[in-house]
């Protein structure tokens, strides 16, 4: 197939570009320019800035387009019928964060999806990340119809995640000593290696697939005490959990998520608990969770003087620890 990618050169479109070429594409990438332009010398390259204009694509014509980097409907839409006469099949990477409620496990993909009062606003907040993605994808499919696909991913992981939610853990651990994590042994945990994520999309659109899917995994419960323990294993160096109840996370301000990365409070376990029962059905596999461990620790560690986005700071980490045990030892 002959493939146009809008962005694919940050994350999960530079792994979609990687899938693609594998399977013996042809890959043309439309962005900026401003991210890695270094990245795969041997394909085409057109610049330019899709919320401005797509005039450089005039009169291209392709198999599909996968959209990696819509965030804003406006943007989206204008890309969605600039390309309608040039495609036969549109793939936009959207997220579990178009719904609603979370504090409802099995949500599916006809659940209730989240709304924004200013449907023009165009910044990405915690409040207007998910209802702008519902609209990008209202916005594809009312111009594709039978030929949209809305991918809706939940936390992506792996190699070249810049959000080091995942990556958190994994470094955390290798390092060794006493770490503090949540007492949630059973608490679920769901995310999808950006490969596992990256491969699937490319296949859906070979076989023109369309309407919406969840896509995050894996496809068995995983409890948090599991991925932390598997962490352990994978890592070369000594390291000793040290549990701390929900409570005291609470009392503490220490937030889910950010502080304690892909841990949530109860009351929103829902994003831990999607059902993904429609992208299996389609197909959906998944590596081995130590292989995503593996290729995790050797992009940490290719990584220099590299300042974490999530996850507790050292400092605060170390008073969190002593005062827990403090109030476990009296």
């Amino acid at each position: 197939m002959n493939i146009l990618i809008l962005g694919g050169t940050v994350f999960v479109g530079r792994h979609i570009v990687k899938s693609s070429l594998s399977r013996g594409h042809s890959v043309t990438l439309f962005n900026r320019g401003q991210h890695n332009p270094e990245l795969f010398p041997e394909i085409e390259k057109i610049k330019g800035d899709r919320t401005v204009s797509l005039d450089p694509l005039k009169g291209r014509k392709f198999d599909a387009v996968i959209d990696t980097c819509g965030y804003f409907p406006r943007a989206v839409k204008m890309s969605a019928e600039f390309l309608k006469d040039s495609t036969d099949h549109y793939t936009f990477i959207s997220t579990i964060s178009v719904y609603k409620d979370f504090s409802i496990k099995g949500i599916d993909e006809n659940s209730e999806t989240g709304k924004i009062v200013d449907e023009s606003i165009e910044e990405v907040t915690g409040e207007s990340y998910g209802p702008l993605k519902v609209l990008c994808e209202n916005a594809v499919a009312a111009i594709y119809k039978d030929k949209a696909l809305n991918i809706r991913p939940g936390l992506i992981v792996g190699e070249n995640d810049p959000t080091d939610r995942f990556t958190y853990w994994v470094h955390r651990i290798n390092e060794g000593g006493k770490f503090l994590a949540p007492d949630g042994k059973n608490s679920n945990v769901q995310f999808i290696d950006v490969k596992d994520l990256a491969d699937w999309t490319v296949v859906m659109a070979e076989e023109k697939k369309s309407g919406v899917y969840n896509a995050t995994g894996p496809d068995y419960k995983l409890s948090f005490e599991k991925f932390i323990t598997t962490c352990q294993e994978v890592s070369a160096n000594n390291s000793e959990i040290i549990r701390a109840s929900e409570k005291f996370i609470a009392d503490e301000n220490v937030s889910g998520w950010t502080d304690l990365p892909m841990w949530i409070p109860e009351e929103e376990e829902g994003v831990n608990n999607i059902n993904i029962s429609k992208a299996l059905k389609d197909g959906l596999k998944f590596r081995p969770l130590k292989e995503t461990i593996v290729d995790t620790l050797k992009y940490d560690g290719s990584r220099k003087d590299h300042v974490f986005r999530a996850g507790l700071k050292p400092d605060r980490e170390s008073e969190l620890i002593k005062k827990w045990e403090e109030l476990n030892s009296a």
